[in-house]
């Protein structure tokens, strides 16, 4: 199999795939990644940490319906083409 762009396509959207799934309850939080990590005073920067809370709750939030979609184009285009 070579390397191609329709691979690299594929692979970030197992990425994003992986990233959607993560359960704040029964991961993220055992982890320390929670909802509640993520308080910081008026006017501070966020830091790494809180900003990747936030990427990770707005994937959650955001791709849900476009990734069913990317998925099940994704399934049909290997079943056709193999």
């Amino acid at each position: 199999m070579a390397f191609g762009f329709y691979s690299l396509l594929e692979a970030a959207l197992l990425c994003i795939n992986a990233v959607a799934v993560l359960n704040e309850e029964r991961f993220l939080s055992k982890v320390g990644w929670g909802s509640d990590q993520t308080v910081g005073g008026f006017g501070e920067d966020p830091g790494m940490k809180s900003q990747l809370i936030n990427l990770i709750r707005s994937i959650r939030t955001v791709m849900r319906v476009p990734l069913i979609f990317l998925n099940v184009v994704t399934i049909l285009l290997k079943l056709v083409f193999g």
